[in-house]
């Protein structure tokens, strides 16, 4: 996804001159074209990420559009104060992108891993969360970004993770996008589990089940009108987050259900357990680990619906 960002943010560069780009010392071959092209609106901050929000916020507040970008926690859980304080408390329209975001960067360790960021950063008044699945959700949420007044944030992947749309999509900040038809059960998935989604909905084809999938770039705010025409034919919601389980998407819609007194349905959740992975190994190897592969996945789900009691703790059901 990092590849597809460095060559969209170039051509929206190019259209719009308020652009400028923040790295935290980080992508520097990557951007190579945009610092050639754009050689006064690229500003490498260092490992001082907490100063490149505050610059971010100063720049967004003289009229122009800047993007943050390094290292997902970095980008994030280390500034999280003048995210706070100073782009989302002045609502001005600063973009933070955060790269490897989920267990992309597994085999560095938990400094590298970012399963909390959707949690604390869709808790900030004004901000927006935008998870694409894969690198074609990415161009086209950028290009929204523009129209944004507030501060938006980005997890995207690192490199290698599968395109499952075939062309841009036309997706709007706040919408979900529908990926299949189905009955009776509607996949629900963010971010770069959309491949994954897909692939589990394949290994249930021989069991007689065909799930209705939904794309969610948006994590906030959650598509309601979706989600309430949803409520009308589809009793069982299975969602897919690289995030932990508390406070994420799913958490974001378990919310949503419990405040409109949804009784009907029935949501099972896949994402990151309560705990830090021990040992370290690639992001395939923690994701196996967590079972959120897709045999795993679908044996869940089957599981599931045969009334059998969820033991994994990647997964709770509601």
């Amino acid at each position: 996804m990092r590849n597809a960002f460095a060559e969209a943010l170039l051509d929206l560069a190019a259209l719009d001159s308020r652009i400028v780009l923040l790295s935290g010392d980080i992508g520097n071959r990557l951007f190579d074209p945009f610092k050639k092209q754009f050689p006064k609106r690229f500003y490498n901050c260092g490992v001082a990420e907490a100063n490149m929000a505050s610059m971010a916020a100063g720049l967004a507040m003289c009229g122009l559009r800047p993007i943050t970008y390094t290292i997902t926690p970095f980008n994030t859980t280390r500034c999280l104060e003048q995210i706070r304080n100073d782009i989302c408390y002045h609502n001005v329209p600063v973009l933070i992108v955060g790269t490897g975001s989920g267990l992309s960067y597994a085999s560095l360790g938990c400094t590298h891993h970012s399963c909390e960021d959707i949690s604390f950063l869709r808790s900030l008044p004004n901000m927006t969360v935008l998870c694409p699945g894969d690198a074609m959700e990415l161009k086209a949420l950028l290009k929204e970004t523009l129209t944004s007044t507030g501060p938006l944030y980005m997890r995207i992947g690192k490199t290698g993770e599968p395109l499952v749309h075939n062309t841009l999509p036309a997706l709007k900040i706040g919408k979900s996008f529908l990926m299949q038809e189905g009955k009776e059960i509607a996949f629900l998935t963010t971010g770069n589990m959309l491949p994954i989604a897909m692939e589990t909905a394949k290994h249930l084809v021989n069991e007689g089940i065909f799930p209705k999938i939904l794309s969610f770039p948006t994590v906030k705010p959650l598509d309601t009108e979706t989600l309430h025409s949803l409520t009308e034919s589809f009793p069982l919601w299975v969602s897919f987050e690289e995030h932990s389980l508390i406070g994420g998407f799913s958490a974001g819609l378990a919310e949503w259900m419990v405040d409109q007194h949804i009784q009907n349905v029935r949501l099972l959740r896949n994402g990151t357990p309560d705990r830090f992975p021990h040992p370290i190994g690639s992001q395939s190897y923690l994701r196996a680990e967590y079972g959120l592969i897709p045999s795993a996945l679908a044996q869940r789900i089957i599981s599931f619906i045969q009334g059998t009691r969820c033991e994994n703790t990647s997964c709770h059901s509601y």
